[in-house]
């Protein structure tokens, strides 16, 4: 056959003849170790172009650095799995703290190498490292038995430098609010005076901080109400029995009274009058702290009485106001009708008109007549309050009496106790000493003093020439009660009078 070119299938046969002839070398030239760089430099070429290009350098070419040296073999095989390790450390401190707010570092064990840029050495903060940047250069230690060096040179636990360095890095465990300055770089030393009136000062600033972050969120204050005051209100107008709430008129020492407008409640059988006074009593008790006295004696709520529980005793207080309200209003004594009472949020009926409140007997002018009809106008409510409520205001002064259509009329008698009380006739008594001094003031001939009111008011018999005597026929008067009460456990008078006393009218 013609000489030519085999067909294209005799070509691409892995079994046909290779194309080129393979250069034969000597055994010596296989042996060589030049020839094996130049292999391994030519396959690494081949697999990796762009990988030796940027790596490119006298580790790969040899040009600069003796490879042949075991020791810098060894320091660069050191420094790379310095680096993987270091890597490794960054990715399992990453998946650890993931997006927690309190993070751990793993910075004291990685492998920082003087000539690896990548670390983070410089980001990390001085509180994450063991080192203590208020301590000296070089501190010094007190041994146990609290003292160091000998004869002048000696040095005890107590030294002005070693407790000033103390208290500086003290000042650390302050609260975060507390700012403390930064004295990193500087040897700071405080004095134990110094030291102990910035910690008081500390101390007193943290609960500060609490007791009005108390008060904010979880207490009632001036002209404000906390949260759950607020859902309670709007409950109400959302029932449909107020329609609005118009704003505050008036603030006192154990609540905040708002006007309203009546609306009209399903659900409701009694009458909502057209205006309505909300009183809201506050639910801390550093304003008017002397509560407890006026109820964990009074029979009605004593079993239920707990100093432990503040909101209890509020609720209580206002329960005490609507109970005392009934029966004044069942009595036929000029009060708030009472419309409704949740927890501690009181719906009265509203004294005035057009949301004007009426003015305090206080605030109020009257002519000589109608300060004479106010006058036995009020001894003969204390003598119904008495003898048809069984009850004692305790509180009864210019301030909690009202003019409105031409005659007085009662509030606030959340403290009004039963003449049973441990205390009922001290208070009794200290409520007709308020109304003969301010009718005595005001004009009234007839005013009786507090002594001759008060056997007025009582029907009690307790004749004494001096206030002094007189007291004290009344303690004992209350120590005989308090005992009949503990020797028969019934809350019954056994007080003696001389018959009904006189009605004023």
């Amino acid at each position: 056959p013609d000489a030519g070119p085999g067909p294209a299938w005799q070509s691409k046969c892995p079994w046909g003849a290779p194309s080129t002839t393979s250069i034969s070398c000597s055994l010596a030239d296989v042996m060589s170790e030049q020839l094996a760089k130049e292999l391994q430099l030519e396959e690494e070429n081949a697999a990796f172009p762009e990988v030796v290009a940027a790596a490119e350098g006298p580790f790969i070419t040899g040009e600069n650095i003796d490879t042949s040296s075991d020791l810098m073999l060894a320091q660069m095989l050191q420094m790379e799995f310095d680096r993987e390790y270091d890597a490794q450390l960054r990715r399992e401190e990453k998946k650890i703290n993931g997006d927690s707010k309190v993070s751990i570092s793993f910075e004291n064990y990685r492998k920082v190498h003087p000539y690896d840029s990548d670390s983070s050495e410089d980001e990390v903060d001085w509180q994450d490292t063991r080192h203590d940047p208020y301590r000296a250069d070089k501190p010094t230690t007190t041994p146990r038995r609290g003292f160091i060096g000998k004869g002048k040179d000696i040095t005890t636990k107590h030294d002005e430098v070693v407790c000033g360095r103390k208290n500086t890095a003290r000042m650390e465990n302050f609260a975060p609010e507390f700012q403390v300055g930064d004295g990193i770089g500087m040897d700071l030393k405080l004095s134990n005076q110094v030291f102990n009136a910035l910690k008081q000062h500390a101390y007193s600033e943290e609960r500060r901080s609490a007791r009005l972050h108390e008060k904010k969120e979880h207490s009632t204050a001036e002209k404000a109400v906390d949260p759950k005051t607020r859902l309670l209100l709007y409950k109400m107008v959302n029932s449909g029995m107020l329609e609005t709430i118009t704003g505050c008129i008036s603030t006192g020492k154990e609540s905040v009274v708002f006007h309203a407008y009546g609306g009209n409640s399903a659900t409701e059988d009694k009458i909502i009058p057209p205006e309505c006074a909300i009183k809201v009593f506050k639910t801390t008790l550093n304003e008017f702290k002397n509560r407890d006295k006026y109820i964990k004696d009074d029979y009605r709520f004593k079993d239920r009485f707990s100093r432990l529980n503040p909101r209890k005793i509020i609720r209580m207080w206002a329960e005490k106001e609507m109970h005392n309200l009934t029966r004044m209003q069942n009595a036929g004594i000029p009060c708030p009708q009472v419309v409704i009472l949740k927890k501690h949020v009181l719906v009265m009926s509203f004294i005035g008109q057009d949301q004007v409140p009426a003015p305090k007997l206080k605030d109020v002018t009257l002519s000589s007549e109608d300060m004479k009809k106010a006058y036995y106008q009020i001894l003969n409510m204390m003598q119904q309050l008495y003898r048809e409520c069984n009850l004692v205001h305790a509180d009864l002064s210019e301030y909690n009496m009202l003019w409105h259509d031409g005659k007085v009329w009662l509030i606030d008698v959340s403290q009004s106790v039963e003449p049973t009380h441990p205390h009922g006739l001290k208070f009794l008594f200290r409520d007709c000493r308020n109304v003969s001094q301010f009718f005595q003031k005001g004009g009234v001939a007839e005013a009786l003093n507090e002594r001759e009111l008060f056997n007025a008011v009582s029907g009690l018999n307790i004749t004494a020439d001096n206030e002094v005597d007189f007291q004290a026929e009344i303690e004992a008067l209350e120590k005989v009660n308090e005992d009949h009460v503990q020797n028969h456990g019934k809350k019954l008078s056994t007080f003696s009078s001389d018959g009904d006393p006189p009605i004023y009218d």
